[in-house]
């Protein structure tokens, strides 16, 4: 069967507000609520394609201030705004792009990653449709290459993809920000709203067995803040396994050294230390690629740096042993830096990563790209700093509950996503379109203008 090709005939952006339940500090933000951006488009097969000449398919994620520029002078609406820009600007250059494959079509490969940004919702929405259109799931269309991926960069894709296994299930990788309470003890004014709250709760409430851990850029009071934490994790009879999310708060590798040094001269840190995983972006990324890694006898990844095509392989000579798959970056991004993982053999690694993703068309299409790029765990948070699908119409809610049972629960007034023993269910991704047996509502929604 040749490639499909398609023309996009229209695309049109949409956003709501989100509103966290309890802040959520990474980095230098403090985020209590953002806009969530939707895509909406649809294609015309250029062969008319088995199920008729067009098709629609849906794309959303939350845009975060703070992550894409960290840029002090700007405020969290100028962020809003560059990534609106960079949605429109993406629209502008699919619309016409002519007939082409979904791969042809990816404009991805443009550097940053607020430019990356709009491209990379396009991307994942025009890949809905063209599933939706042949009928098939997002798993078989890449597995099969129905996307035109090609060679690249020595690496042969399509036979990289066609050897894909898709996981059923994904541990959830819980996220400890800066400001999270860990014990009851020490937590102020509580939410009250019958979910988790603090770090005790939440493994009560969840059974986690990974954990991201969020440091600050002070190794002082980041080492009190991790004896807090593994306090409580130390409790758990089985055992745990963390990462170190530095968030570029570092200045450069001799600080991040000095942290690592005082994390295992600590000894109440002694069984975190060695449930540590990885330490992932530690460095400011004007200065991240610029010297080695060394020091460290744990590998480190780049998340904010990886913002070009060829910057884990600019990372990789520098020491860094792997890179994050996040669907902000792009997904053809994330394809690309497994194989090379896959091909650089030894212990190059990918993981994968969240910006409070939240439920429905976002969770569900990360959740699916992480499972059949066969990650074992991921970071999930937005059910945590979100009352789940609260704020959305009810029938909305129910729509995705009715689809994806596996994935989703109602409790505590609102469906939500399900986590049972630190483990989500992805079975019911594998549908057809990208992830997807639901769409939103879209009439609830405002147009981007």
């Amino acid at each position: 069967m040749s490639t499909p090709r398609f023309r996009v005939v229209s695309i049109e952006l949409f956003e709501r507000p989100v509103r966290l339940r309890m802040p959520f500090r990474f980095g230098v933000v403090t985020l209590t609520g953002a806009p969530q951006a939707f895509v909406r488009a649809r294609i015309r097969l250029a062969d008319g394609g088995p199920r008729g000449g067009e098709a629609e398919g849906a794309a959303a994620e939350l845009m975060v201030p703070k992550w894409f520029d960290k840029d002090p002078a700007l405020s969290n609406e100028d962020n809003f705004a560059q990534l609106r820009g960079s949605l429109r600007r993406a629209r502008v250059r699919y619309l016409a792009g002519g007939e082409r494959t979904a791969w042809a079509h990816s404009a991805t490969e443009q550097e940053g990653l607020v430019e990356n940004y709009g491209p990379a919702l396009l991307d994942r929405a025009l890949l809905d449709a063209l599933c939706r259109s042949m009928g098939v799931s997002f798993v078989e269309a890449v597995r099969r290459n129905l996307i035109g991926a090609q060679a690249f960069d020595g690496l042969d894709l399509p036979a990289f993809l066609s050897r894909l296994e898709f996981r059923n299930s994904i541990a959830a990788r819980h996220t400890v920000g800066l400001v999270d309470p860990i014990t009851a003890a020490e937590q102020g004014t509580r939410v009250d709203d019958g979910l988790p709250e603090t770090l005790e709760e939440v493994l009560a409430a969840y059974g986690h067995r990974y954990f991201k851990l969020k440091v600050g850029g002070e190794a002082r009071e980041d080492v009190e803040r991790l004896a807090a934490i593994a306090a409580v994790l130390d409790r758990m009879p089985d055992p745990y396994h963390a990462t170190l999310d530095g968030n570029e708060q570092y200045d450069d590798m001799a600080g991040v050294v000095e942290l690592w040094e005082r994390i295992k001269a600590d000894a109440r840190l002694r069984r975190l230390v060695g449930s540590i995983l990885f330490i992932e972006q530690p460095v400011k990324r004007h200065k991240a690629l610029q010297e080695k890694v060394g020091g460290i006898d744990k590998p480190m990844i780049i998340d904010e740096s990886d913002d070009s095509l060829d910057a884990f392989a600019r990372a990789r000579e520098l020491g860094y042993k792997g890179v994050s798959s996040k669907t902000c970056k792009g997904l053809y991004k994330s394809f690309i830096n497994a194989a090379r993982c896959s091909a650089w053999g030894g212990d190059y690694f990918m993981s994968g990563e969240d910006l409070t993703i939240q439920a429905g068309l976002a969770l569900q299409q990360d959740l699916a790209l992480v499972s059949l790029l066969g990650l074992t765990h991921v970071e999930r948070n937005g059910h945590h700093y979100v009352n789940g699908m609260a704020d959305l119409p009810r029938g909305e809610q129910e729509a995705f509950l009715g689809a994806h049972p596996d994935l989703y629960q109602r409790s505590h007034g609102a469906v939500r996503p399900r986590i049972v023993g630190g483990e989500l269910s992805t079975g019911s991704l594998a549908c057809a379109g990208y992830a997807s047996g639901a769409m939103p509502d879209w009439n609830s929604m405002r147009s981007m203008q």
